[in-house]
C-alpha cells in the first residue's frame, strides 16, 4: 500500500539557539551584531538589525575583530584591535571544533544551526544510534567544516562527509581529529554534491539520515555551477531517492533572502509524496544574551517519520 504522504505543519516554527559556554550574541543593532566566540568578541554587520543596541558603544569599541564588507556577497576582511589565533578550539556539547576568521565574515561555522544540531542528535540516537547493527548511515550535502557530521558521528551514526571545497573538507578532518572523532566511521568526500547524488543513485545507495544545506551560488571542484533555484528540486529528488525504506529525517536548509520555509516545505511534500511522517519548517534564529530579542538568520524544513 502506498503511503499517504507526509503532514505538512500548517504553520511556521522558530528553532532558536540560544548562547552556550562558547557562544553568545552579546548584543545587536544598527545593521550589526555583537558576538562572543570563546575567548573573543566579534562584529560583523547583520542587515537584519533595524533596532537600536543596547550595550554602550564602548562594548562595541572593544570588540577583538571586526569584519569590514567589501561587497554585497560576503566578501571583505578583518580589522583586529589586538593579537588574534589564526584558528582557536570551540566546543558544543562534547564536540570540539576550530573557529577562524574567514574571509566571507563567518567564523568557520554557523552559530544558528546549534538548533539543528540537538535536533539531529536525538534524531541519531532514536535511530539505534551507536548500539544498532549497522549503525544508522546518513548523508550530509554541502557539509563544510563539518559541526553536524561530528555531531552525529559523536551521537553513533556512519556518516559520509560531502563537500566542494577541499580546504573546507581538510579543516573538517581536524575537526574531527580535535573532537577526538577521527576513528568514526566517518567518510569525507571533496566533489561536487550533485554529481556525488547522481552516482549514489545510479549505485542503489542508501541512508537513514539525509541534510541538505546548499549556498545560494557556488562552483564545484571540476568548476561545476551550483544555482539555488535552479538546481535544488533536482537535487532534493534525488536525496529522496536515496532514503533506505527505514529511513527517519531528511533537513533542508537554506540561507537564501528570496526563500522561505514554506518554500522549502512544499519541495520537500513533493519529494516525500509516497511516504509517511511530519514536515516541519520555518526559520533559525540567533537569540540575544538578555533573551528577548532574536534574529531570523536561515529558513528550513525538515521530515522526520
Amino acid at each position: 500500500m502506498t503511503a499517504a504522504g507526509p503532514i505538512v505543519a500548517a504553520a511556521p516554527a522558530v528553532m532558536r539557539t540560544e548562547g552556550w559556554g562558547d557562544y553568545a550574541l552579546l548584543d545587536s543593532g544598527h545593521g550589526r551584531k555583537l558576538e562572543r566566540y570563546g575567548p573573543y568578541a566579534v562584529v560583523r554587520p547583520e542587515p537584519q538589525c533595524l533596532w537600536a543596541p543596547r550595550l554602550a558603544e564602548s562594548a562595541w569599541e572593544a570588540a577583538d575583530a571586526v569584519f569590514e564588507p567589501s561587497d554585497e556577497d560576503e566578501a571583505g576582511h578583518w580589522r583586529f584591535k589586538g593579537r588574534t589565533k589564526e584558528s582557536w578550539p570551540l566546543s558544543w556539547g562534547a564536540v570540539k571544533f576550530q573557529g577562524r576568521f574567514t574571509n566571507f565574515r563567518h567564523l568557520a561555522f554557523f552559530p544558528e544551526q546549534a538548533a539543528n544540531w540537538r535536533w539531529l542528535d536525538s534524531q541519531v540516537r532514536a535511530a539505534g544510534g551507536p548500539t544498532q547493527n549497522p549503525q544508522p548511515r546518513v548523508l550530509n550535502l554541502f557539509g563544510y567544516t563539518g559541526v553536524a557530521s561530528l555531531v552525529m558521528a559523536a551521537a553513533g551514526a556512519a556518516v559520509t562527509h560531502v563537500d566542494a571545497s577541499k580546504k573546507a573538507v581538510a579543516w573538517a578532518r581536524e575537526n574531527a581529529e580535535l573532537a577526538g572523532l577521527a576513528e568514526r566511521p566517518i567518510r569525507w568526500i571533496t566533489e561536487d554534491a550533485r554529481k556525488y547524488v547522481q552516482r549514489e543513485a545510479r549505485r542503489g545507495s542508501k541512508y537513514e539520515g539525509i541534510i541538505l544545506d546548499p549556498p545560494k551560488y557556488g562552483r564545484g571542484p571540476g568548476g561545476e555551477v551550483w544555482r539555488l533555484f535552479e538546481d535544488l528540486p533536482e537535487l532534493a529528488r534525488l536525496c529522496g531517492e536515496l532514503l533506505s525504506e527505514n529511513a527517519s529525517f531528511l533537513v533542508l536548509n537554506a540561507y537564501a533572502e528570496r526563500i522561505s520555509g514554506a518554500a522549502l516545505s512544499g519541495l520537500l511534500a513533493e519529494v516525500l509524496k509516497d511516504r509517511a511522517g511530519t514536515i516541519e519548517w520555518g526559520e533559525l534564529a540567533l537569540v540575544e544574551e538578555a533573551g528577548d530579542r532574536q534574529i531570523g538568520m536561515s529558513f528550513y524544513a525538515r521530515w522526520s517519520r
